[in-house]
């Protein structure tokens, strides 16, 4: 983990989901973010991971995607990110933001399509698709903050 310096902080980004759970890292300095893991989700997310990865970045934020409906109207699903983003700011006392997310998943595939074609990932990687989808999210995140 790299020094975030005056002004910046570190922010992870996570793409809910009932199996597994997406986790990036931006950086507020550079507005850039980076795909980091998948975190397994059975009956309960791998707090264990998520407690590593908290203490390895010491984030200012974590932002949860939001998989709103078409219309943008609240979902099953994104009522259980919102419990998820509750989880995590009861569990870690850092203050959480939502993005919607719809249409990540998709942008995140093609994604990997193009780096598999770049030699970059192979087909056995595809589980880091959920970790590009967290990418997307927190660099969308990064986008509306603004400069």
């Amino acid at each position: 983990m790299p020094d975030t310096g005056p002004g910046a902080a570190y922010v992870l980004a996570f793409d809910f989901g009932l199996r597994r759970i997406g986790v990036a890292v931006g950086q507020t300095l550079t507005s850039t973010a980076t795909a980091l893991e998948t975190v397994n989700h059975g009956k309960t997310p791998d707090w264990t991971a998520i407690d590593r990865l908290d203490r390895e970045w010491k984030p200012a934020l974590f932002v949860v995607g939001l998989p709103l409906g078409a219309e943008g109207e609240e979902t099953d699903m994104s009522k259980q990110a919102r419990a998820f983003g509750a989880a995590l700011e009861n569990r870690y006392s850092t203050p959480v933001e939502y993005v919607d997310e719809r249409l990540t998943s998709r942008s995140a595939e093609a994604r990997f399509v193009e780096q598999r074609a770049a030699g970059t990932l192979r087909r056995k990687d595809s589980e880091r698709i959920d970790a590009i989808a967290a990418q997307l999210i927190c660099e969308n995140w990064l986008q509306a903050r603004g400069p």
